[in-house]
């Protein structure tokens, strides 16, 4: 089965249960960019343990917050953790920096957004995530035929909400799937 940017682009994939690799375990991630040479995406679903946004300010030197931001920092993937993203609604655009990603979604990675988001100038809705998910050639579409990953159309509910923990099953449930009924293992026909 051929895959072209414009089906995995803007999308949802939603680890299964037997993923196999325990940095993936029940991760939603939301695919970014999609070609013939590589694709990435960022992990929604899953907050940094050690890292808040207005920690962030202060090691970027960028001025404190003008308050408490409930922005959470998440871990975006695997792949360049040192690196900042940020997943944004469609109202933020920074000419020179900002990627318009299907389905009405912006990305950011450059400190512009994050003085913007500090002094209540960013966009509407947001996630930080620190590093990203990346796959190599053909590698991300093997996964999805070997039955890593399902894959669902992006819902901005889900991604902007704040209960991490529900993200995962309720993606399952967009798709019209029970997560208690899921099985582990894939199989073929």
């Amino acid at each position: 089965m051929a895959f072209d940017s414009t089906q995995i682009t803007g999308k949802l994939l939603v680890a299964m249960p037997d993923m196999g690799d325990p940095r993936f375990d029940r991760s939603v991630i939301f695919m970014c960019d999609h070609s013939d040479e590589r694709a990435m995406g960022l992990i929604i679903n899953k907050p940094s343990r050690d890292l808040r946004f207005n920690d962030l300010l202060k090691q970027l030197d960028i001025p404190k917050a003008r308050r408490e931001h409930q922005i959470k920092v998440h871990v975006g993937g695997p792949v360049d953790y040192g690196r900042g993203f940020v997943l944004h609604s469609s109202d933020y655009f920074s000419r020179n920096s900002t990627m318009r990603v299907a389905g009405g979604y912006g990305l950011t990675a450059t400190l512009d957004i994050l003085e913007d988001i500090a002094q209540g100038d960013g966009p509407d809705r947001c996630i930080l995530a620190m590093g990203y998910a990346g796959w190599g050639p053909g590698q991300l579409e093997g996964e999805i035929q070997r039955n890593g990953w399902l894959m669902c159309d992006a819902d901005a509910e889900l991604i902007f909400s704040p209960d991490n923990d529900a993200k995962w099953s309720r993606a399952l449930e967009l798709m019209g799937i029970n997560p208690l009924l899921l099985s582990p293992g894939g199989g073929s026909a």
